[in-house]
């Protein structure tokens, strides 16, 4: 079962890297605006997208594969049909702690499978809404 008690997210945020799947470049958009806060909390942000060469001033890796810094947590900011893939694609990292999917995005399966694999799953939760309630 995804992780849904306030200590154990609050355990999340203890980590300090953290690549998001989806991220946007435009601003105004929730993968734009939620990493973004997050880099102003402190957070290594990697933005991962295929289609931009360049967010927040730091390159845009294609996947998650391509990644060369250790990963602590995966945040997606991708539709629901797509976490299977990318929830394999953490899987296949040694160093990913956590995988999060955005508010509105889940995949019960892929969750699954990330627990089984002995990592926690958060779905469902803005990590934004999430880090500020925690820091309230």
């Amino acid at each position: 079962m995804p992780v849904d008690a306030i200590d154990d997210l609050a355990d999340v945020f203890e980590y300090e890297t953290i690549a998001v799947v989806g991220c946007s470049s435009t601003p105004g958009k929730a993968a734009h605006d939620v990493p973004n806060y997050l880099r102003e909390q402190g957070y290594d942000v990697i933005p991962v997208n295929p289609f931009a060469d360049e967010i927040f001033g730091r390159s845009a890796y294609d996947s998650l594969a391509d990644v060369e810094e250790a990963i602590d947590v995966v945040c997606i900011f991708r539709p629901s049909e797509e976490v299977s893939g990318i929830v394999d694609a953490a899987l296949e990292r040694d160093d990913v702690e956590v995988v999060w999917t955005q508010q509105g995005i889940r995949d019960d399966e892929a969750a699954a499978r990330v627990e089984d694999d002995g990592r926690v799953a958060v779905q469902s939760r803005c990590m934004m809404v999430e880090h500020r309630r925690l820091s309230a």
